[in-house]
């Protein structure tokens, strides 16, 4: 595990460091900790998927310090419903992931079995920062071996992953959030409440 950095600034640039070298990163979220790395590097995203045990085809979230950071991997939307999508963004008390049709550029690792990518620009401090100083969106999934339970605490991502994280961003988590609604975009259907 490569040493923390005391103070929040630093570690924000230690984090940019490791996701422009292709490595993985734990960060607090709304309400979990989540490990990501730079969507558009497909060796990261396979390291990834191999440290969580999680299958390809499922898929994986973005999230973005803006809209603007998502573009690049989704399909134009219509007005009304990216209006829709900046309108729940709104609201940081209740992050909502959506579900959009993807660019046709955007690997298999991302989006999975599925047409869609799922999608979220967060008002957490620590994910906006990241997202800002890296200048795009990153992968967010949460931090766990698959079907178990995930980390809210940088200590716990430390006890499931052990050494094999390249580095991990203090922060706090809201311990009595659960993790993001997840609705389709285009029909408005609930997948995860």
């Amino acid at each position: 595990m490569k040493k923390l950095v005391k103070t929040e600034s630093n570690q924000i640039e230690q984090a940019v460091k490791v996701l422009q070298q292709g490595g993985t990163i734990a960060y607090p979220t709304e309400a979990v900790f989540g490990l990501g790395c730079d969507p558009r590097n497909i060796a990261a995203i396979k390291n990834l998927l191999k440290l969580k045990h999680r299958e390809k085809e499922k898929g994986l979230i973005l999230v973005a310090a803006n809209f603007e950071q998502l573009k690049e991997h989704i399909q134009p939307l219509e007005k009304d419903i990216e209006k829709k999508l900046l309108d729940s963004w709104q609201d940081s008390a209740n992050a909502i992931t959506w579900l959009v049709p993807v660019d046709k550029t955007t690997s298999n690792y991302l989006k999975g079995q599925f047409d869609t990518l799922a999608i979220r620009v967060s008002h957490h401090p620590v994910v906006k920062k990241l997202c800002e100083q890296f200048g795009s969106a990153i992968v967010s999934t949460s931090a766990n071996i698959s079907t178990q339970e995930a980390a809210r605490t940088a200590e716990q991502v430390k006890q499931i992953f052990e050494n094999k994280i390249d580095f991990i961003v203090e922060g706090e988590t809201d311990i009595n959030a659960q993790p993001s609604e997840i609705r389709d975009a285009l029909t408005d259907k609930i997948i995860r409440k």
